[in-house]
């Protein structure tokens, strides 16, 4: 008899630890790009500012409605054009919806969870993709959102969202590779980092083999298009301005987040012409140091950026700032401790939704 109790409650172990096992697994899986671990109360009260005043924000807007549009548009027009103000203003859900994700991760606030819910539904049954990236660049944020609720979401979002990203990554991995080898034009300069971008974060996400593969052949691709051996890229030679180097290399810095996520390491991978992502980010170094300097948009070859400059926009004329690739070497921070001294000499914080997605510079 005490033999077949034994048994019994062995078994029960056995069944209970599959059970952990397979929760963990499923909890994992559904939290991929950011570490972001729950909070204890005793973390919460302790927490770092930039996470208070994350979680704080995203509680003013916790009874917002979703502005879901079916169509955004901002690339090549000024404010005021077109539907540029419209679309400005309906994109400011995609970050709340990251924010509120991070947010219930660190608080387990199901409210902040039900706002997820609520937006992400109406974003992914409501946008249809135009596969314009600068238009679309700041999916990251509803991509992310979902990469860090999936398993607590309801079945109906869950499927919607996966449908949704399934149909954009798709969508843009078919668009880039129909075009003729090599690559010229907007499909090897800034414009196609951010196709990589959210190619890489979507494919990671949803997790399917097939488009993993297809990003890591697409990232090295560009890597080699858009960056010389030395580190510059095409962008600087185009534009003649930093401004749109850092706009070139922190979506394939995310894209390298995504995939480190996964034990991918795309920092160092090397293109046939020799150039790495590392090299652009060293090359970019002394800028951002100041040991370096650079006035902007000189000698652009682009009639847009003298357009912005004579509307008065800020950042299109006179000496680049530093501060603005703040953000770039926090997130490469996380990919190599190497970058964290410039970050910190940037911004002494990461922004906020960094401190809770990824708190801890890799070493």
């Amino acid at each position: 008899m005490a033999r077949k109790v034994r048994e019994m409650i062995r078994s029960r172990r056995i069944v209970a630890a599959a059970l952990l096992c397979a929760w963990s697994f499923g909890a994992h899986a559904a939290m991929n790009f950011c570490a972001a671990p729950a909070m204890q109360t005793s973390e919460r009260t302790n927490a770092d500012p930039g996470v208070k005043a994350l979680v704080k924000m995203v509680q003013s807007h916790v009874n917002d409605q979703p502005k879901a549009r079916a169509k955004l548009h901002t690339e090549g027009t000024l404010p005021h054009e077109g539907i540029y103000d419209e679309s400005i203003e309906a994109e400011k859900d995609l970050g709340l919806m990251r924010d509120a994700a991070l947010a219930w991760r660190a608080t387990g606030d199901e409210r902040y969870l039900r706002l997820v819910d609520r937006f992400l539904f109406a974003w992914t049954t409501t946008y249809q993709p135009s596969f314009n990236p600068i238009d679309e660049t700041n999916f990251e944020s509803l991509i992310l959102a979902y990469d860090l609720t999936a398993s607590a979401l309801p079945v109906k979002t869950r499927n919607a969202a996966n449908v949704f990203i399934g149909k954009m990554v798709t969508g843009y991995i078919a668009d880039m590779d129909k075009q003729p080898r090599p690559l010229t034009g907007n499909y090897r300069n800034n414009w196609q980092s951010h196709r990589v971008k959210l190619v890489a974060m979507g494919a990671f996400t949803i997790d399917d083999r097939k488009l993993i593969n297809a990003a890591q052949r697409l990232f090295v691709e560009h890597i080699g298009d858009n960056i010389a051996p030395d580190g510059s890229t095409v962008d600087f030679a185009e534009r003649d301005a930093l401004r749109y180097v850092t706009y070139d290399l922190q979506p394939l810095v995310t894209a390298a987040l995504a995939a480190r996520r996964h034990n991918r390491n795309w920092l160092p991978e090397r293109a046939q012409s020799g150039a790495t992502l590392a090299e652009a980010l060293n090359w970019l170094t002394p800028y951002a140091l100041g040991t370096k300097t650079h006035d902007e948009f000189v000698k652009s070859s682009m009639p847009f950026d003298a357009k912005r400059r004579e509307a008065g926009l800020p950042g299109f004329s006179g000496q680049w700032d530093p501060k603005n690739a703040a953000e770039l070497f926090h997130l490469a921070a996380r990919l190599d401790g190497r970058y964290a001294p410039v970050a910190l000499r940037l911004a002494p914080t990461p922004p906020a939704w960094l401190a809770v997605c990824l708190p801890l510079p890799a070493r």
